[in-house]
């Protein structure tokens, strides 16, 4: 009797072990499960990891920054390629309603901007992400002695402004025009790199072009700064564009031009901020 009662003591000893045990094997298994979202949602990031090629159109004035922030783009998401195409703000706004691949437009102006959003080839707002100022380029040592706008209409002087159309050129007029100052350039240039060429070529004593270009230059010409260029700041929008192939990637380049990184980059090649 008593050898019995030690038997079934001992059997439900045996069963309360196993019960412990599935109970911890099943907790284990339970806890394990409970990491997989995390697992699922980096796996998920992965997925959507940038890749491809975007083309950038960008006013000629954005050359030097943006060259350095699409590098910096490059390294931070291997992968991807930015490929750029720098010019006057109205000729690339003309290729992009022409129908030109593109996924990413700066402009250099609202204007410029328009012609794009008119034509509705742009997605949602352009938003500005700096300003630019204009100054004036001398050879190295200001020989000529230019030292105002008002300076530049003096006889034998050989100026070159950017074509009117342009955005430094549009600004360039408006600062004579409210100045009531008349001047017959040399040559109208297509961008602002090619009036600032000019004088870098010496086949120019001077040229209206952007304070950044000037910076951007050295000590191949000297800057003339004049204080009706305050009244002619121009604004730079960017915005994504309808014909992009590869959203996300385009939106990430704009994302880190609007960055206190980007702004960094722009602010130290002399844009003004927003």
């Amino acid at each position: 009797m008593t050898r019995s009662v030690r038997r079934t003591r001992r059997m439900l000893q045996l069963a309360g072990a196993g019960a412990a045990a599935l109970m911890a094997l099943s907790a284990c298994s339970s806890s394990d499960h409970s990491t997989e979202p995390n697992k699922s949602g980096a796996s998920s990031s992965a997925s959507t990891k940038l890749s491809g090629d975007i083309n950038v159109f960008a006013a000629a004035s954005l050359k030097e920054s943006f060259t350095a922030l699409g590098k910096e783009f490059e390294k931070a998401h291997p992968g991807t390629k930015v490929n750029f195409n720098f010019g006057g703000s109205d000729t690339l706004a003309a290729s992009i309603t022409g129908g030109a691949p593109a996924d990413v437009f700066a402009a250099a102006s609202p204007k410029t901007m328009a012609i794009v959003t008119d034509k509705q080839d742009a997605t949602g707002t352009p938003a500005t992400f700096v300003r630019n100022q204009l100054e004036i380029a001398t050879l190295p040592g200001d020989p000529d002695k230019v030292a105002s706008l008002k300076d530049l209409t003096k006889s034998g002087l050989k100026v070159v402004l950017c074509d009117k159309t342009v955005p430094c050129g549009a600004a360039a007029q408006k600062a004579l025009d409210a100045s009531k100052l008349k001047l017959t350039p040399a040559s109208y240039e297509e961008d602002v790199k090619s009036a600032l060429n000019k004088v870098v070529l010496k086949e120019a004593d001077a040229a209206v072009v952007y304070k950044t270009d000037v910076k951007a230059a050295g000590g191949k010409v000297e800057g003339v700064e004049f204080p009706e260029s305050a009244k002619a700041i121009n604004d730079y929008p960017i915005a994504l564009l309808k014909s992009t192939k590869n959203a996300e990637t385009a939106k990430a380049f704009i994302a880190l031009v609007q960055s206190a990184e980007g702004q960094k980059v722009l602010s130290e090649a002399g844009f003004l901020k927003p």
